[in-house]
């Protein structure tokens, strides 16, 4: 079997390359999380249609407290000069096509926009005027149009238009349009040999790339550099967490090793994944490699645990993996079951990118517990006992250990007050979602980054002399030629917009006029107006479609809070069945999910509190809730399948009571290795500059550690015992309990087996 994994694994990442296709399939733009049938996703096809591609402005904004001086002028002529002395394949070299074109994301940077008339309601140069001699129009020397072409730029070479003034004399935009092709580099290359050769000089001026494609730039070049920072730091948690746990310098490396080729495996079927159509990007990525390192540890831990305490019973090693897997082997099959379940739910969601991460994750998780059940038994078996060193399993010598001691007394004192336990517990939870007073989905795409990136800084700078939609303007389709000057006035109308522009591209599928907003594109203020500007629209003539950067982040955020609604219910319908087969019950399964619900809220609830009061996070994105869900209740119930379907075993033999302490006892220290394994993998996120995987990581961490040392180990103990054989109902426990009567008070025999630690 171990052959079978290497030579599989080589092929794989080796001649194959697999895992490297699966890195170059992900698709980090915005609109890889766009819902199919949103209103932006057919004006970004629109545009696209229109303008020959999707184009992305780079604008460059130049500014001086004090006011630009002569001098400054003539460096953004110079520096036009020198930023065309690289040529990239992606700039946009069509004058014309640069000055009239605008794209998806925005288009050129202007003091305002022109309005329908072709008036400038800012003063200055408006997008689609003719261009305004130097100096004209009150406009300093060195001063143009949006559409005029810096002086000096090679001959037949000219992307940089520009510079445009604004009317407080304080800053200039000189701006570039590139043209996407789907690859990374083609937006990252340039806009960072731009960064390179004129950001910040120096001198009190400050100079910033920002626009569409500085904001793709910074979100391609965070994403790539996300899936090696994150596995490296998850595999080092992983190698100190495995010897605290084991104590041997050479046992780590067995599961280390299945845990990784795990993760390959993963990788090389998700390129397959990718190449069926399945949406892929960084954030997907990262998380689905969290899933495999932290799922595929708790499996390994649980078989292990389990194969250690055979060789204590078993001379032959071949013998104890063979029984440590009868028992730990179903247990990890149930848990993964439940897990991909829970996942591929996510499928579901109108979010491109979060139902992308169903199959990915499901998929982690399948390979994650392919590896415990195949490859991990083959390391064991080859490696024997000696593996253990110097804490070495003797046939013959005891097999209890310090856990099962501490969770014995721990079970022992739940049982002698359970109905006080499960008060002070859900005392305990219930405070804990006081917190969710403080939600709040004001993340933004704007603030969206733990560390400052130069396109947020470079817009902070523009929207102080110019309106801040300035730099991505939203774009609005109409489907006449004729209707063109109606729908842009009356969304000129619409409180919040700036002006809207002549038209910048023309065909088959409509007229292209663009939207300056006065608010920051990328904040809930410009939210906000756009089911007004596509009402206004709509109204203005029926057809015209409203999208563009702001109307992407908007319909995402609206199908998320959708898929918040929706998915959750499924999942738990789904989980539940999934207990009541394996339980063969009924209330049991009622009463595991009602204890992971409140996990959830409450771990939600610290979350959202932490978020705002000691890390002054703006708020959380929409889709928070729906990942903290799907992965608190398949992980709690993950390990609460561990726990009672133990449990259940016990029960047939010594009763509900008994049965339910003698359950905590053998597996309330494999379990609470497993879950501060599963918490240090997810807590890595944190180690990311994205704010959204800082939270998710958070709250996953501090659920799993929650439902691991509260929920499960407490609250789930003390309910069973106040219920008795009733959670077993419908099945014959529910009126026979076990053989050996379940309601003795049970001292030492609670104790259970001297096996701990298993599944």
């Amino acid at each position: 079997m171990f052959a079978v994994w290497v030579v599989g694994i080589f092929i794989a990442v080796g001649p194959a390359q697999l895992a490297t296709k699966f890195s170059d399939a992900e698709n980090n733009e915005s609109t890889s999380f766009l819902p199919g049938d949103a209103e932006s996703t057919k004006v970004l096809q629109a545009a696209e249609d229109l303008q020959g591609g999707e184009l992305a402005p780079a604008a460059i904004v130049y500014r001086r407290e004090s006011g630009l001086t002569a001098a400054d002028r003539q460096k953004i002529s110079e520096d036009a000069k020198r930023l065309t002395e690289k040529r990239f394949k992606a700039v946009v070299t069509d004058g014309s096509t640069a000055a009239a074109g605008g794209q998806s994301g925005g288009s050129e940077p202007s003091q305002g926009g022109g309005g329908a008339s072709g008036a400038p309601k800012g003063g200055g140069a408006g997008a689609g005027q003719a261009d305004p001699p130097a100096g004209g129009q009150g406009q300093p020397e060195g001063c143009a149009g949006p559409t005029s072409a810096i002086p000096g730029q090679p001959s037949g070479y000219t992307p940089f238009v520009g510079p445009i003034c604004s009317p407080d004399g304080k800053a200039a935009i000189v701006t570039a349009y590139l043209k996407g092709d789907g690859e990374g580099d083609s937006l990252l290359d340039p806009v960072q040999f731009w960064r390179d050769t004129v950001s910040d000089p120096g001198g009190g001026l400050q100079v910033k790339v920002t626009g569409g494609a500085g904001y793709a730039a910074d979100a391609i070049k965070v994403f790539e550099s996300i899936n090696g920072t994150l596995l490296l730091a998850a595999v080092i948690l992983v190698i100190v967490l495995l010897i605290l746990i084991y104590r041997s310098p050479i046992f780590l490396f067995i599961p280390l090793l299945a845990v990784i080729f795990a993760e390959m495996l993963t990788r090389a079927l998700g390129y397959g994944l990718s190449e069926l159509g399945v949406t892929i990007n960084g954030q997907s990525s990262s998380i689905m490699s969290i899933l495999v390192l932290g799922a595929g540890t708790d499996y390994a831990l649980l078989v292990v645990a389990r194969y250690r305490e055979e060789l204590h019973h078993t001379e032959d090693k071949h013998e104890a993996i063979r029984a440590a897997m009868r028992s730990a082997g179903p247990a990890v099959f149930a848990s993964a079951a439940t897990v991909i379940a829970a996942l591929l739910c996510l499928t579901l969601a109108k979010v491109d990118g979060t139902a992308g991460l169903g199959p990915i994750g499901a998929m982690g998780v399948a390979c994650a517990a392919i590896s415990m059940l195949t490859l991990l038994p083959a390391l064991l078996t080859i490696f024997g006992r000696g593996a253990f060193w110097p804490f070495i399993p003797r046939h013959g010598t005891p097999g209890a250990g310090d856990a099962q001691g501490f969770w014995s007394r721990v079970g022992q004192r739940v049982a002698r007050g359970p109905k006080r336990v499960m008060a002070g517990s859900l005392l305990v939870l219930g405070l804990m979602t006081a917190g969710l007073a403080f939600f709040s989905t004001d993340l933004t795409t704007n603030d969206s980054y733990r560390t400052k990136v130069e396109s947020v800084e470079g817009q902070e700078i523009l929207s102080k002399s110019f309106p801040a939609g300035s730099s991505v303007r939203t774009d609005v389709i109409v489907p006449d030629q004729g209707q063109v000057a109606k729908v842009s006035q009356a969304v000129e109308g619409v409180d919040g917009v700036e002006a809207v522009s002549p038209p910048v591209a023309q065909g088959e599928r409509g007229v292209l006029v663009q939207a300056t907003l006065d608010p920051q594109p990328y904040s809930t203020e410009a939210f906000d107006l756009i089911e007004p500007i596509r009402g206004a629209a709509s109204d203005a003539a029926a057809g015209t479609l409203v999208g563009g950067p702001t109307a992407v982040e908007f319909d995402v955020r609206d199908a998320a809070a959708y898929d918040s609604k929706l998915i959750p219910p499924i999942v738990l319908v789904v989980v539940i069945l999934i207990l009541m087969v394996l339980l063969r019950a009924v209330i049991a399964p009622l009463l595991l999910i009602g204890t992971v619900i409140l996990s959830f809220l409450a771990s939600l609830g610290v979350g959202y509190l932490v978020f705002d009061v000691f890390f002054d996070f703006p708020g959380s994105d929409p889709s928070l809730p729906l990942f903290a869900f799907v992965f608190l209740v398949a992980l709690g119930v993950d390990y609460n399948i561990f726990l009672v379907a133990r449990a259940r075993e016990e029960t047939l033999q010594h009763g509900t009571r008994e049965g339910m302490l003698r359950a905590l006892a053998v597996t309330g220290g494999v379990i609470t290795s497993a879950g501060i394994v599963l918490a240090g993998t997810f807590s890595v996120l944190a180690v990311l500059p994205l704010v959204f995987l800082t939270e998710i990581g958070f709250v996953v961490a501090f659920g799993v550690l929650l439902d691991t040392f509260l929920v499960r180990s407490v609250l789930v103990p003390a309910l069973f015992i106040l219920l008795g054989p009733k959670v077993w109902w419908p099945s014959s426990l529910a009126h026979e309990d076990g053989s050996a009567g379940g309601q003795n008070t049970g001292s030492r025999a609670a104790v259970g087996p001297e096996r701990p630690a298993e599944a």
